[in-house]
């Protein structure tokens, strides 16, 4: 099967340009996904790398553990420890997904939003941009 384009037609959607005005490459943004995946057991940077990546993300998610270990990120010569909430939620135009795979001690989650708040403004708003997965376990349903 072969796609005929016209002439004047641009790679990946973009407006044909008439402007004199000299070309400037723009990224194909389209639908991007990165994983940050540690293959030790911690240590590896992976808090911030996420705030890094994070950046450029409308998204960031975490998918699975507890509460037993965390990220320190720091920004602006403030320290974030983030145990439960994506450490990407730094960022304010970042939306945080909680999923399905991960244990969540409600009382921890609160408490540690609430000490990181107090750290800084970035977290400022982080109830309204937290989404968390119906499927999570709750620590009080697995010691029962």
């Amino acid at each position: 099967m072969s796609e005929s384009r016209s002439k004047d037609a641009v790679p990946n959607g973009a407006a044909h340009s008439t402007s004199t005005e000299p070309h400037v490459a723009r990224p194909n943004i389209g639908n991007r996904v990165t994983v940050v995946l540690g293959a030790q057991w911690g240590d590896e940077g992976k808090g911030k790398v996420v705030d890094l990546l994070a950046q450029d993300a409308d998204i960031v998610c975490r998918c699975q553990g507890g509460n037993n270990a965390g990220h320190t990120v720091v920004v602006d010569s403030v320290e974030y420890d983030f145990h439960l909430l994506p450490s990407g939620i730094i960022n304010p135009k970042v939306t945080a997904f909680i999923g399905n795979g991960v244990v969540i001690h409600l009382p921890g989650l609160f408490e540690e939003a609430e000490k990181n708040v107090c750290k800084g403004k970035s977290l400022e708003g982080w109830d309204k941009r937290l989404i968390i997965s119906d499927r999570c376990f709750e620590y009080q349903q697995l010691v029962s």
